[in-house]
C-alpha cells in the first residue's frame, strides 16, 4: 500500500529530531573525560547520555504543540539561557558539589532543556499547513498551485526551488502558472531610487489616496508582466473618476430607495417584462460578468478592471442611470419602478463582487450595505459566491443596437461642442446616411434615444449619401506601409483619389481592391480615416461604418424651447443649493425681459413639472435676495421659495 505523501513527509521530519537527538548524545561521551578527572564509573556515563536524550525528547513531545501560545521569542531566549546555564555548570558545579556526578547530571538535564527548545521552534513544519488540508492535497483539488505570482528577478530562484521540492516530495510540479512581476518606475519611467529622490513613499501614498484606489490604479494601468509607469495623479484619477461615479451612482440608488422604501426582497419584476433599456444593461452586466471570469481565468486582471470601469463610466452611470433618472422621481411604486430599482439594485451588487479580488475593502463594503438592505445576512463579499453569467439574459443584437445609439450620440455631441451649441438647445434635423437595410433597422430601433439625447427635433434617413455629402479618403501609412511598402506612394495616390461610389463600397463592403501595377492591393475600412466635409448648415462627422449630418441653424422656435430648457437647469441648481428634499414643492418669481418672457409664457407648464413647481410669476420688481442667472446675452433674477 502506498504511503500518502504528506504521511512520508511528516516521518520524514520526525526522523530528522530524533537523528538529531541521538547525534547529540555523542557529546556526553566526551564526559569519559570526567571519568578519569572524577573517577565516575561508566554506568553513571551512560545515565548521563540518558538523562540528555530523554530530557530532549520530553521537551519536544510537551512543548512542541505550545510553541504558539509560549512564544516564539521566549522559546528562543530561554533556549539560549538554558544552554548557557548548562554550560557553565559543567565547567564549574563538578568542584563545588561534594558528588561530581549530582553536578554533572544536572548540568545536562538543564543543556539538553535548551537543546530541545531548539528543536521546538522547528515544530510548526510538522503540525502546519499543508497537512491540516491532506484529503484536498492528496486528491490532487487544490494542489498544484494555480498561479504564483513573484517579481521577475525570482524567475530562476524562487520559481525553480519551489519545482524542485515538490517534485522531491510529492513528485509532482508546484504550480501550473507564474506571473512575473515587472518594475515599478517613475512616471518618466526611470528606476525609482531615493538618491534621485523619486522614490515614492507607499504609506503615505494608502495614507492620502487609500490602498483601493492606489490597487485599482496599479492593476488597471498595465499588465502585472510589464513595468509600470507609476504617477499620483493618475490614482487621483481612478479615484474621481471610478470609485466617485460609484459612490454617486450608489449614492443615488440609497437615496431615493429610502425615499420609496424600496426592498430587494420583493418579488422580482422578470426581466422579459421590464422596459427595454433594463434589458439591455442586464444583457450588457452578464457580458461583462462572462468577460471578467475569462480575464480572471487567464491571469489578465489589467483587462478586468478596465472592463468593469467601463462598465460602470460609460454604461451604468452615464448612460442608464441618466437615462432612466425619471423612472425614479416621484409617484407611486408601480411596476416599472420596482424594475428599474431591481435592475440597478442587481448591477451594483454584482459589480461589488467583481472587483473584489481588486478593491477588496471597497467592494466588501459596498456588498455589505447592499446585501443588510435586503436582509441577508452575508459576512463578507469575499465569502459570496462569485457571479456567474446566464446566457439567457444577453442579447447581442440589444447590445448592438445601444451601442450604435451611443455612438451616434457620442458623433452629435461631439459636433455641437465644436460650435459651443448646448444640449439643452433643441436642434431640428439629424441626418444619417445608412449602408444596408440592416443598419438602418438597428438605428430605427432607438431613433427615439438617440433623439432624446442629442435633443433634435427628427432624425432622417438617406439612402444614397452620394449626392448629399462629400467623402474622402487618407490612407493609415502605419498599418499599409507594412503590408505594401513597395507599392505604397502609388497605393496612397489611388486612395485619394477615390470615386464617392467607391468609397461607398468600401464602407459597405468593408474592403476595396485595387490594381497597382498589375499588383492586387485589398484596402480594408480599418486602414483608412474617410471624412465627410461639411456642408452648408451642417456638421458632418464619421466614424466607422457610421456618418451623421447635423443641422446647426437655430429657429426662433427652437431659440425659445432652449431657453425654457436652460431656465430649468438654472431653478433645479438652486434648489440644490438651497438644500431643498427632491420632494419639495417650490414658487418661482422671475423677472421680467424681453429675451425670455415668450418663453417663459410658453413653456410654464414644462417648466413648473420639471422642478416640481406649483406657481411661476413673471414680476418687473425683485428683492435684494434674488439670485441673479447669467445668461450668454442677458442676465435674470429670480427668487425660489419651497412651499
Amino acid at each position: 500500500m502506498t504511503m500518502p505523501n504528506y504521511r512520508k513527509t511528516k516521518i520524514a521530519c520526525y526522523m530528522g529530531f530524533i537523528t538529531q537527538a541521538i547525534a547529540a548524545n555523542f557529546a556526553p561521551l566526551l564526559f569519559l573525560k570526567f571519568h578519569n578527572d572524577y573517577h565516575i564509573s561508566l554506568g553513571n556515563i551512560a545515565l548521563i547520555s540518558t538523562f540528555f536524550f530523554f530530557t530532549q525528547l520530553l521537551v519536544d513531545l510537551f512543548c512542541a504543540k505550545l510553541v504558539d501560545y509560549i512564544g516564539y521569542r521566549i522559546c528562543v531566549v530561554a533556549s539560549e539561557i538554558f544552554a548557557a546555564l548548562g554550560l557553565l555548570g559543567l565547567a564549574f558545579l563538578p568542584d563545588f558539589l561534594p558528588d561530581p556526578f549530582i553536578g554533572i547530571i544536572c548540568s545536562v538535564i538543564v543543556y539538553a532543556i535548551g537543546s530541545g527548545l531548539i528543536e521546538v521552534l522547528c515544530s510548526p513544519i510538522i503540525e502546519a499547513c499543508p497537512f491540516e488540508n491532506k484529503e484536498a492535497l492528496d486528491s490532487r483539488e487544490i494542489y498544484p498551485a494555480d498561479f504564483i505570482a513573484e517579481g521577475v528577478d525570482q524567475t530562476r530562484g524562487w520559481f525553480f526551488t519551489l519545482h524542485a521540492i515538490a517534485a522531491m516530495v510529492f513528485d509532482s510540479v508546484a504550480y501550473k502558472a507564474v506571473v512575473s512581476n515587472g518594475l515599478v518606475l517613475d512616471k518618466n519611467g526611470n528606476k525609482m531610487s531615493k538618491r534621485l529622490g523619486n522614490a515614492v513613499d507607499p504609506f503615505s501614498t494608502i495614507e492620502k489616496y487609500g490602498s483601493d484606489p492606489l490597487r485599482w490604479y496599479m492593476i488597471t494601468n498595465s499588465s502585472p508582466w510589464d513595468n509600470l509607469k507609476f504617477d499620483v495623479d493618475g490614482i487621483e484619477e481612478v479615484r474621481r473618476k471610478f470609485f466617485g461615479t460609484l459612490y454617486n451612482t450608489y449614492s443615488f440608488f440609497a437615496l431615493y430607495a429610502n425615499v420609496d422604501d424600496f426592498s430587494p426582497a420583493d418579488a422580482e419584476v422578470p426581466v422579459s417584462e421590464r422596459p427595454e433599456i433594463d434589458r439591455w444593461i442586464i444583457s450588457l452586466l452578464n457580458t461583462l460578468v462572462k468577460e471578467v471570469n475569462e480575464y480572471y481565468s487567464t491571469f489578465e486582471p489589467t483587462r478586468a478592471g478596465r472592463a468593469i470601469s467601463d462598465f460602470v463610466n460609460d454604461n451604468l452611470s452615464n448612460w442608464y442611470v441618466r437615462l432612466n433618472r425619471k423612472r425614479f422621481w416621484g409617484g407611486e411604486m408601480n411596476q416599472d419602478k420596482l424594475a428599474a430599482y431591481q435592475t440597478l439594485y442587481t448591477c451594483l451588487k454584482t459589480v461589488a463582487a467583481l472587483m473584489a479580488p481588486i478593491a477588496p475593502f471597497y467592494s466588501d463594503k459596498l456588498y455589505l450595505d447592499l446585501a443588510s438592505a435586503a436582509g441577508y445576512d452575508i459576512e463578507s463579499v469575499h465569502l459570496s459566491v462569485f457571479p456567474e453569467a446566464d446566457a439567457k439574459l444577453i442579447d447581442k443584437r440589444l447590445e448592438e443596437r445601444m451601442q450604435i445609439a451611443q455612438d451616434i450620440t457620442s458623433m452629435v455631441l461631439a459636433l455641437r461642442r465644436k460650435v459651443n451649441i448646448k444640449v439643452r438647445q433643441p436642434l431640428s434635423t439629424l441626418m444619417v446616411p445608412v449602408l444596408d437595410a440592416e443598419q438602418k433597422e438597428n438605428i430605427e430601433a432607438v431613433r427615439s434615444l438617440i433623439l432624446s439625447e442629442v435633443n433634435v427635433k427628427e432624425l432622417k434617413f438617406v439612402e444614397n449619401a452620394a449626392g448629399i455629402l462629400v467623402k474622402r479618403v487618407k490612407p493609415d501609412f502605419k498599418k499599409l506601409g507594412p503590408k505594401y511598402g513597395k507599392i505604397m506612394k502609388q497605393l496612397a495616390a489611388a486612395v485619394a483619389v477615390m470615386e464617392q461610389s467607391e468609397i461607398a463600397r468600401l464602407e459597405q463592403d468593408g474592403s476595396f481592391t485595387f490594381d497597382i501595377n498589375g499588383e492586387q492591393a485589398t484596402v480594408e475600412l480599418s486602414d483608412v480615416e474617410i471624412i465627410s466635409e461639411d456642408i452648408p448648415g451642417w456638421l458632418v462627422a464619421n466614424e466607422g461604418r457610421l456618418t451623421v449630418a447635423l443641422d446647426i441653424q437655430v429657429s426662433e422656435d427652437l431659440r425659445r424651447e432652449g431657453i425654457a430648457r436652460e431656465l430649468v437647469n438654472r431653478i433645479q441648481n438652486i434648489r440644490k443649493s438651497n438644500g431643498f428634499d427632491i420632494t419639495d414643492k417650490i414658487r418661482i418669481q422671475l423677472s421680467r425681459n424681453n429675451e425670455t418672457d415668450a418663453a417663459v409664457e410658453e413653456y410654464t407648464t414644462y417648466i413648473l413639472n420639471q422642478v416640481l413647481g406649483i406657481e411661476l410669476q413673471l414680476t418687473d420688481t425683485l428683492g435684494e435676495d434674488a439670485v441673479e442667472l447669467d445668461f450668454d446675452n442677458f442676465k435674470l433674477k429670480t427668487i425660489v421659495t419651497k412651499i
